[in-house]
């Protein structure tokens, strides 16, 4: 390709019409192995475990249905180990997941949300032990430490706001298709009791419109 057939294309394309999905984070530990044990551990599966000259190794783990996964190892970062913080793992329902990772090892916080209900602070600042008082999503969190220190916030959402999603529904695993379908009944049950408690016939089309609208960020019937 020449010099100009690239400024060509270069002046047709602006960043935005360009896809940039995030695909690996970097955490910097001290015990390769000690950190495999844990991430392992706590079910994210094994993608890669490559060595090379000079100590130089690579682990490479994802978390179950993330489309982004998580690389340690030796002499593949200046950073310190455990300055890593902040790093979110979404999930749909917050409580399960504090009591999952729990069961498998992580020194979990409990589920807490903020006091000032936008985001949480740093550290642990400002946290009201519990899930948001109306479970809104985005507002009730969860998180642990790896053992160097490197800090894990778990993030229930379960409603998207608009223009978050592109592309449809997507769900990443059977899990999470479940609780949406629970989230879907339960709503369905209050749509059937405004209307008299007389059977919906067209339930089917009444989850799919919800549950497209939940993901995608727009307004739920």
């Amino acid at each position: 390709m020449t010099v100009q057939e690239r400024a060509t294309i270069s002046q047709k394309t602006s960043a935005g019409e360009i896809d940039m999905k995030l695909e690996v984070v970097v955490i910097p530990v001290s015990d390769v192995e000690r950190a495999k044990s844990f991430y392992v551990g706590l079910g994210w599966r094994l993608d890669a475990d490559v060595s090379g000259p000079n100590e130089f190794r690579v682990i490479q783990v994802t978390p179950p249905g993330s489309p982004c996964s998580v690389i340690f190892g030796s002499n593949i970062t200046f950073a310190k180990p455990g300055s890593a913080q902040g790093l979110h793992l979404i999930v749909s329902d917050i409580e399960m997941a504090n009591a999952a990772l729990a069961g498998r090892g992580a020194e979990m916080s409990g589920v807490f949300h903020d006091a000032g209900g936008v985001f949480h602070h740093k550290g642990t600042d400002d946290r009201v032990a519990g899930p948001n008082p109306s479970r809104a999503s985005y507002g009730s969190f969860a998180s642990f430490a790896d053992p160097d220190g490197n800090g894990w916030v778990l993030q229930e959402i379960t409603n998207r706001l608009p223009g978050r999603v592109d592309g449809g529904a997507a769900y990443s695993s059977s899990a999470d298709l479940a609780s949406a379908l629970r989230r879907a009944a339960d709503a369905h049950g209050e749509h059937e009791k405004q209307n008299g408690g007389v059977h919906d016939e067209k339930w089917p089309e009444w989850y799919a419109a919800h549950m497209l609208g939940e993901v995608a960020g727009a307004a739920t019937i």
